[in-house]
């Protein structure tokens, strides 16, 4: 038996786009933005931000899987210019990086 997905994490995967880090710069700047790492599903992070889910929330900031975007963070997306993804959780901008594409042969 599956579990459907909330009708908020649809909402915010349809919300969910490709971006550029130049696109984000603004928001970098406003400090209104959160890296969810890799290995999480960048959109149940979103739905927990969204629900205030202060538990959760804060599980992922003290495990480093979310996080603000710090300088030397924001200069290393700077310079290898990732894939990302977003969606926007006011205040916040929540990104990720792309997952790479397995190579087929």
């Amino acid at each position: 038996m599956t579990e459907q997905p909330s009708t908020l994490y649809a909402k915010l995967l349809g919300e969910t786009a490709p971006i550029n880090w130049q696109q984000l710069q603004p928001f970098f700047a406003r400090g209104a933005l959160l890296l969810v790492g890799a290995d999480q599903d960048l959109i149940a992070v979103a739905e927990a931000v969204a629900q205030n889910d202060q538990d959760q929330v804060s599980a992922w900031l003290a495990a480093g899987q979310l996080r603000r975007v710090d300088d030397d963070c924001a200069a290393d997306l700077l310079q290898r210019d990732p894939q990302l993804w977003a969606v926007v959780v006011a205040p916040w901008v929540l990104t990720q990086e792309r997952a790479a594409a397995p190579v087929l042969h």
